[in-house]
């Protein structure tokens, strides 16, 4: 018997694709504000804001098409990097070493193998 096509249990609607590629490109460009702000010493709190909601937006988003994303490797790194962020504004002196833990373990993460990010953690 053939596996299940892979887009089985997903929910989409018209337009998401888009909507997805510009929410990840408005965050990207949070991204590099509030690493702008944290080396030059720029706006912090409107950077992070932008990051935050641009991610929560994209989480949500996410889970709505594929709510089996949550249990996942790479939908619990999310949720965490989320909470990192909010600790960056929160607290201010830890906000660089959490800038650079996040890119590093965000590229790690979003490049690893499938079969790796995709590792179910919760049921």
């Amino acid at each position: 018997m053939p596996p299940p096509p892979k887009n089985q249990n997903k929910r989409d609607f018209p337009g998401r694709r888009w909507l997805s590629i510009s929410l990840r490109s408005l965050h990207l460009v949070g991204v590099v504000l509030l690493g702008v702000a944290l080396l030059a010493g720029g706006d912090r709190q409107a950077a992070g804001s932008l990051v935050l909601a641009t991610g929560v937006t994209i989480y949500g988003m996410d889970l709505w098409c594929n709510p089996k994303h949550f249990g996942e490797l790479a939908g619990v790194f999310i949720l965490l990097k989320l909470l990192l962020v909010g600790a960056m504004l929160a607290f201010p002196a830890a906000a660089i070493p959490l800038f650079w833990g996040l890119v590093v373990g965000s590229s790690l993460v979003s490049h690893a193998p499938g079969h790796f990010r995709h590792i179910r953690i919760f049921n």
